[in-house]
């Protein structure tokens, strides 16, 4: 079953965010632009295991909260708190999301998603995707803009870093349509020994069809 990025409803945002971060570095940077780029590179790819929270606002400034964890390779988990029930799951072969208020529930080989470029154990930022801004603040953050390469009218992410000490803070994603969706870490640390059971998730509509 073929699954598209706007299948995954609420839980695409982060996905396609994240996944956005592959980037050309084009000729058209500066030295200091592709420096920047590499800085990113090293960051996400050391990005192993982490926790943390988020608030996401959407294009008609609905707030919508959650928690998040990620493993690599292959595994994260967003569980939104608000609306509460709502999870996205990579668990190293597919990704699952389950909505409990719809009863609906979808899944897609993980290597069909976007996610699968940012769970990869080494992410690149030299392939894939245009780059079309690098915007360096006096403070040494800094924000990517960026596209994908192949379907440049299907929309834009910022990445926006924090820069002493760096970090990810938030993303915005532009669709195709122009409508923006906002999602901000509130909280991001790296994590250790986290639960298998995180990163499973079971089709619940199937033991309710056998009940």
């Amino acid at each position: 079953m073929t699954v598209s990025r706007r299948a995954f409803g609420l839980g695409s945002a982060v996905v396609l965010a994240l996944a956005a971060a592959p980037a050309l570095a084009q000729s058209t940077l500066s030295a200091e632009d592709q420096a920047v780029l590499r800085r990113a590179q090293t960051y996400l790819t050391g990005l192993t295991s982490a926790q943390g929270t988020f608030v996401e606002t959407g294009p008609n400034n609905q707030r919508r909260a959650g928690r998040f964890w990620l493993q690599r390779p292959g595994k994260m988990r967003f569980e939104y708190t608000d609306p509460a029930g709502l999870l996205v799951v990579a668990d190293g072969s597919n990704v699952s999301r389950w909505d409990p208020r719809l009863n609906v529930f979808r899944q897609a080989p993980l290597g069909q998603t976007p996610l699968s470029t940012f769970l990869a154990r080494e992410v690149r930022l030299d392939q894939g995707v245009r780059i079309d801004r690098v915007t360096r603040m006096d403070s040494g953050a800094f924000a990517i803009t960026a596209r994908d390469a192949r379907r440049p009218n299907e929309g834009s992410v910022i990445l926006a870093f924090a820069g002493s000490p760096m970090r990810l803070q938030e993303w915005t994603i532009t669709d195709a349509q122009g409508s923006r969706t906002r999602v901000q870490l509130t909280t991001l640390q790296p994590a250790s020994g986290l639960a298998a059971n995180l990163f499973q998730l079971r089709d619940p509509t199937r033991r309710a069809r056998r009940d």
